[in-house]
């Protein structure tokens, strides 16, 4: 149900007969950078409603809930719709719920309004690249909140030693002590004060711990978050309801270590599955009210395609960014909000291992694995199970339950939709192509040296390449083929979409390890053949070698087919960080 300013309804007819948009579509208010709930309500911003979320949280009989979710995905906007629901305060706003699910579902949901006293924290912002910035950020935060209950200072139930505990936060010179038991104590005295138990809300949990991870210094941040959550939520006679959100759950790294109260509902469990992101009926009537229905098809291949608890569901910010976009042009827009340094380290690390079923990924394809809704980070380094499920929760892959064994179902993961597939295109390209220019490489350079027919441009850009790539990985533990193979056809993606990259594709009489096919014709086409050197076998041999099965299987056969001219063919020969390439003579590849 979509809840804004109702406005009627109606189009026009122009003099030529075809339907003209809605005529408000041009004055649609969207909340592009607003996540206060409160003020989208006050300025008639578009509000798709979510407000079922507070019912189910009162419907739970979990006191304590974790709803981990994608990036840009509405955790923050509900954190701040659940406080201004539960908040004790001296004036009346019934009027932002007002028409709302929950202002409709009955008095059992509406006698908590407004009855709880609320602590709000968010650990958004606390990344840092040294835990001494971090630590300084976290003490910020919890300063910020006790700051904005200074008031129990004035309220006389506070001991002497309880205000003087409350002051060294509000100062910042309590003891790390002080700030790991601080939500317990502040939940205490409001307790106390407001006579009602109280609602905590922990926005971001898991930002610091993924900067810790990032940049080495996970031991001290998991032991700080591991004391503060546990005074906080184990055994707290205070607590109403605790909500936290954040990208992943981290368990198994005993940040919850003890704590056996913790309800999660990630997005593989069909609670709360429509409660963050936009429903296929909610994006429908958001474009009919925009003046976009006709376009619904097209922004479904961009922005669909999440599955939650077998919901579809869309990313919100992509679908608002489109609509209050001046040229209402389908592009990337979550990408470029959602730099994540731990996703790139872990693909970097991974991909020299997995360029089959991330090469099946990007051609459209599904792969079935096992996924672990604990994802230890500290695994991330040698689990492939861990990445994919990283990959999952973060939102770069859609997870739909496979058939399988009871206890042992796999899941049957692809990249969601064309948005996210430019991430594998693009942002990741981008990524190699700033360690290739530390070396002096390019990825452009590259990709014209092998569409001109350029063999010592191409081997002096993959060259750059390879000493970067190998500096970073173990070659002995690889085959070192697939090494070259996988990487390659990595920096290739650069041609798309005007070139088609595939590898090992029937061509001629037999199939080329790789193959660029242009989409237009009249446009060039490569094709390449891997070789190793070896014992009795020099660069010029296996050069010749490739060149020579070249000709013979006839590789070009499929390019010349679809028009491609001219067509280049190279040989690639390596052995270890050494790299040789050699072109076909012009005309011998027709």
């Amino acid at each position: 149900m979509l809840l804004v300013a109702r406005r009627r309804e109606r189009t026009l007819t122009s003099r030529s007969g075809r339907l003209s948009a809605p005529p408000f579509a041009m004055r649609q208010k969207l909340p592009i950078g607003v996540d206060d709930f409160r003020e989208i309500r006050e300025l008639g911003l578009e509000y798709v409603d979510k407000s079922q979320l507070i019912c189910d949280l009162l419907d739970l009989d979990a006191r304590v809930v974790l709803a981990p979710r994608p990036r840009r995905f509405g955790k923050t906007v509900n954190l701040s719709m659940l406080r201004w629901f539960f908040e004790r305060r001296g004036e009346d706003l019934s009027g932002l719920f007002a028409g709302l699910r929950v202002w409709d579902a009955g008095d059992g949901y509406r006698e908590h309004f407004q009855r709880h006293p609320v602590i709000s924290l968010s650990f958004k912002g606390t990344r840092h690249d040294s835990f001494e910035g971090c630590w300084e950020a976290l003490r910020r935060k919890i300063e910020g909140v006790f700051h904005e209950h200074r008031a129990l200072l004035t309220t006389g139930q506070l001991s002497e030693w309880e205000e003087r505990h409350f002051r060294a936060i509000l100062d910042g010179t309590a003891n790390r002590a002080g700030y790991e038991r601080s939500l317990l104590d502040l939940s205490t005295y409001l307790r106390r004060a407001h006579g009602e138990r109280v609602v905590l809300l922990l926005d971001e949990y898991d930002e610091p711990i993924h900067a810790g991870y990032t940049h080495d210094y996970a031991p001290q941040i998991l032991g700080f978050c591991r004391n503060f959550l546990t005074e906080a939520l184990k055994g707290n006679p205070h607590l109403f309801k605790a909500v936290l959100t954040g990208i992943l759950r981290v368990a198994r790294e005993s940040i919850f270590s003890g704590l056996n109260n913790i309800a999660v509902y990630s997005l593989l469990r069909p609670e709360l599955n429509t409660c963050f992101g936009f429903t296929e009926s909610e994006v429908e009537a958001l474009l009919d009210r925009a003046g976009e229905g006709a376009r619904l098809d097209d922004v479904r291949a961009w922005y669909n395609g999440y599955l939650f608890g077998g919901q579809v569901v869309y990313n919100p910010w992509s679908i608002l960014s489109f609509l209050s976009s001046a040229d209402k042009r389908l592009r990337g827009y979550w990408v470029a909000t959602s730099a994540n340094e731990l996703i790139r380290d872990v693909l970097q690390r991974h991909a020299l291992r997995l360029e089959e079923p991330l090469r099946t990924l990007m051609e459209g394809g599904s792969i079935e694995r096992r996924l672990d809704e604990d994802v230890a980070l500290s695994d991330l380094a040698h689990s492939e199970q861990a990445l994919w499920s990283l990959l999952v929760f973060t939102g770069y892959l859609r997870a739909e339950e496979a058939l399988g064994p009871p206890g042992q179902e796999p899941w049957r993961l692809a990249i969601p939709n064309r948005e996210v597939h430019e991430v594998y295109t693009s942002t990741f390209r981008q990524w190699l192509e700033e360690r290739l220019a530390r070396t002096g490489g390019g990825i452009d350079r590259l990709r014209t040296a092998l569409l001109r027919g350029d063999a010592e441009g191409f081997a002096r850009q993959l060259q750059a390449f390879v000493t970067d790539l190998l500096s970073f990985h173990d070659p002995g533990t690889i085959e070192p083929e697939r090494v070259y193979h996988a990487f390659l056809l990595g920096l290739l993606g650069a041609l798309e979409p005007d070139h088609q990259v595939r590898s090992n594709r029937e061509s001629g009489r037999g199939r080329p390890d790789v193959l660029i096919r242009p989409v237009q014709a009249g446009q060039p086409g490569v094709v390449l053949e891997l070789k190793l050197t070896g014992p009795g076998r020099t660069p010029e041999q296996a050069l010749e070698e490739g060149l020579e099965q070249i000709r013979e299987k006839d590789y070009a056969a499929e390019l010349r087919a679809a028009g491609a001219a001219p067509v280049h063919a190279f040989a690639v020969a390596f052995d270890g960080k050494q790299v040789w390439a050699r072109a076909e003579p012009a005309g011998l590849t027709r």
